[in-house]
């Protein structure tokens, strides 16, 4: 083993944008990281459905690994990986994968949440799982296929979320690892294995599914046969926070553990942890969710559609020949009138690909608002939007837990924009800490030292990260004018109800 101060850690995190492959180096103090590969992710529709391309993601993860044993060398001491939440594989008895992979925006699942309630009421389904409901989760993907009487379901021996169906192409072991399991609404929080009764119930398969493990656990190493197609060594492949929300918030550099944090990106996560779920009447009625973390902690928090809506806009605007980057679409959104329109970005009406610019001027004129015209103003609205919906989010957390949460930690892309921290600081009153910007690959390297034995604890990685990574902060502002327009947010969210 070389020496620690020469150490790197290879963390693989795929987004719904963007794969990475981030090399993290260690001298026992301070992390450095840098980008070994970068590669395009996104669905690919054929026909009415919205697919993953697993074979080519593998194929770049196979490229990534090659890239970082060319440019480090025997220093590589392990990989991890990390993807976006409840996706999943199928594999027949032969450990093939069928087909391909559904994304989770796909139509498929219209209509299955009511369809899940028909069989198991939401406050059983709730009480075994304590998972926030929405209609993109495994279950609701399972039940579809049932619905639709698929081959592939019938057929299937083994299912494994994203990150478990590549981590068993490294590395030979079929398990799934705690915080993606977590996020299927197939798995008992309480009893903190998969929920078989619930499953039964709602006449799913149950041999499928595979035993639970720890994040910061060593698989195996990786694999013969990829070695040799990548050059690598067999390094240890390790199940790090499978979830990237998960490995995100294992790197937020927090001091205590009273806090409340914000993973920005494609999907805007924000909660607390705590030591066990907390599954009660007023977590449901505010549909909360109980995931799992590192350290055996529970992520209590709610999904919103982050920066989704920024990205769908822009992707649209650029069909049209106005190429924007991020920058100057927050450029055009600082001058432009504030609070003209707010939307409830949760709206299920936003969770589609495709028209999004549209989408959101029909929601405010259906709402009688005035109806943002320019990109500036509907960037405006978005980020207003967003602000509003996180001061809800903390407000209802603050209720449920009968603590002050004063203290809001920003990880991810989403802390770069620096106009929604802001935002964020005066419509919540937070003292905002943003950063740091790459926080999954932070976390997913910390998992791989903590199961080799590098750190001892998450709380000394954290101490790691801060003294690795910078963190602005963002202070609360006059808050008038934002009372005003939350007022006007929560009657908005009740006229849409």
């Amino acid at each position: 083993m070389p020496k620690r101060e020469h150490l790197h850690y290879l963390a693989f995190d795929l987004g719904a944008e963007s794969g990475r492959a981030m090399l993290a180096g260690f001298d026992g103090q301070r992390l450095v990281l840098r980008e070994a590969r970068r590669f395009a992710t996104g669905p690919v529709r054929v026909g009415d459905h919205l697919y993953w391309d697993a074979l080519r993601f593998w194929s770049e993860i196979q490229a990534g690994l090659a890239d970082a044993s060319l440019q480090v060398g025997d220093s590589l001491a392990s990989l991890g990986l990390d993807t976006w939440g409840v996706d999943f594989g199928l594999l027949d008895e032969a450990d093939n994968l069928i087909g391909n992979p559904y994304h989770y925006r796909d139509s498929r699942t219209n209509g299955m949440l009511e369809k899940a309630f028909e069989r198991v009421p939401r406050e059983q389904l709730y009480e075994f799982t304590g998972i926030q409901f929405m209609q993109l989760n495994s279950l609701y993907q399972l039940l579809a296929m049932q619905s639709e009487n698929s081959s592939a379901l019938r057929t299937a021996q083994t299912f494994l979320n994203m990150p478990d169906l590549f981590n068993f192409w490294l590395s030979g072991r079929k398990a799934s690892e705690f915080t993606i399991a977590t996020t299927t609404q197939c798995f008992d929080a309480r009893k903190q294995q998969w929920a078989y009764l619930l499953l039964a119930k709602l006449k799913l398969p149950v041999h499928i599914f595979q035993p639970i493990i720890k994040p910061a656990t060593v698989l195996e190493m990786l694999r013969a046969s990829v070695a040799a197609e990548t050059g690598s060594a067999r390094i240890p492949v390790v199940a790090v926070g499978g979830h990237d929300t998960a490995s995100a918030v294992a790197a937020v550099p927090a001091e205590t553990d009273d806090f409340v944090y914000l993973s920005s990106g494609t999907w805007s996560l924000i909660g607390v942890e705590l030591s066990q779920p907390l599954i009660t009447p007023e977590a449901l009625a505010c549909d909360f969710t109980n995931e799992g973390g590192l350290n055996d902690t529970i992520r209590f928090l709610k999904s919103i559609m982050g920066m989704w809506l920024l990205q769908e806009c822009r992707r649209e605007w650029a069909k049209t020949g106005q190429v924007f980057s991020y920058d100057e679409l927050t450029a055009l959104a600082r001058v432009a009138p504030a609070f003209k329109a707010l939307i409830s970005p949760g709206d299920a009406f936003f969770l589609a690909p495709g028209e999004m610019p549209a989408r959101i001027q029909t929601y405010c004129k259906k709402t009688g608002q005035s109806v943002p015209q320019t990109p500036g103003e509907i960037v405006r609205c978005i980020l207003e939007s967003l602000a509003l919906e996180y001061r809800n989010v903390i407000t209802n957390l603050r209720e449920l837990l009968g603590r002050p949460l004063s203290v809001l930690h920003i990880i991810g892309g989403g802390s770069r924009n620096h106009l929604l921290n802001q935002f964020t600081a005066d419509a919540t009153g937070c003292h905002v800490l943003a950063g740091p910007v790459e926080s999954t690959a932070i976390g997913n390297a910390l998992a791989q030292a903590l199961a080799l034995g590098h750190i001892a604890s998450l709380s000394e990685g954290r101490s790691i990260v801060r003294r690795s990574f910078d963190v602005l902060t963002f202070e609360p502002g006059s808050s008038g004018a934002w009372d005003a327009a939350y007022q006007r947010y929560l009657n908005l969210n009740l006229e849409v109800r």
